[in-house]
């Protein structure tokens, strides 16, 4: 069955306003390249050649940034600029890429990139991952290319990254509780931000999962929580009352790059590498 992956950039971007109003913050710089570009990087690592990326209604700086521009190639190529387009080339060449608008009509959450991509998504499984933030790794690999083998491996229908934290850090998060499976992490549930978590290290959510086609089902009758948005963590809670979800902690660095201090964090652990 083939992986496809779903790459949500539809936020209003409210951390990084007035800036936000004019830019989407998964275009917002990484030293050379955009946030998102860094995501679909990933995505190619992984071996997924079908991405859709899920848009805010008329954004088009992303679909311009992923379509080929073949006169733009031919100019730099003119020029002898081949190595400064050649990291979207690649891209283009290895991907391909569909742009889907989530609606403004109310809702709101992470469910709602899959909800929107349903059809897109067809009956294959798929990743669904935001374009905002980044993982960062100085050994060149790719967690999420990890993630994909060790789903694979432990044989799981499902895999969600986790980063790991201190434990007196729990209370920022959603946290993954798991139980030992033969070697394998298994999710039993999420607790969202913990006041009383006792361990020395917690396993955290970064909003990168591998779901097996039938984590739409649980879409169909997802309500929205209690801050009134259609999260897909309550979705991958229900799935794995049912499904094994395998629980893989990353090894890189995870910085969330829809806030500005994550963001200038992820610039200068980037220009260290």
């Amino acid at each position: 069955m083939a992986l496809k992956a779903v790459i949500t950039v539809a936020g209003y971007g409210s951390r990084f306003f007035p800036i936000a109003k004019a830019v989407n913050k998964c275009m917002l710089p990484i030293l050379d390249r955009p946030v998102v570009h860094l995501a679909v990087q990933d995505c190619v690592a992984a071996g997924i050649e079908q991405i859709a990326i899920v848009t805010a209604p008329g954004d088009t700086q992303v679909r311009h940034y992923f379509t080929e521009d073949r006169a733009l190639r031919d100019h730099f190529h003119e020029r002898g600029w081949d190595g400064k387009y050649e990291p979207i080339a690649r891209l283009h060449e290895l991907a391909e890429f569909t742009f889907l608008e989530q609606p403004r009509d109310g809702r709101y959450g992470t469910a709602l990139p899959a909800m929107v991509a349903a059809e897109w998504i067809g009956g294959d499984d798929f990743l669904l991952m935001s374009g905002d933030d980044v993982i960062l790794r100085a050994d060149g690999g790719s967690d999420l290319a990890d993630m994909v083998r060790a789903r694979t491996a432990a044989g799981t229908p499902g895999a969600i990254a986790a980063a790991t934290v201190p434990g007196e850090q729990a209370h920022r998060y959603g946290v993954f509780v798991t139980r030992d499976a033969g070697g394998r992490l298994l999710l039993d549930r999420l607790e969202e931000k913990p006041a009383d978590y006792i361990g020395d290290v917690a396993h955290v959510n970064i909003s990168r999962a591998v779901l097996p086609n039938a984590f739409l089902d649980f879409l169909d009758g997802l309500k929205p929580a209690v801050n009134g948005e259609y999260q897909s963590t309550d979705a991958i809670a229900e799935l794995c009352e049912d499904l094994e979800v395998l629980v893989h902690p990353i090894r890189g660095t995870y910085h969330d790059c829809g806030d500005p201090a994550g963001w200038l964090a992820a610039n200068n652990a980037a220009a260290a590498i």
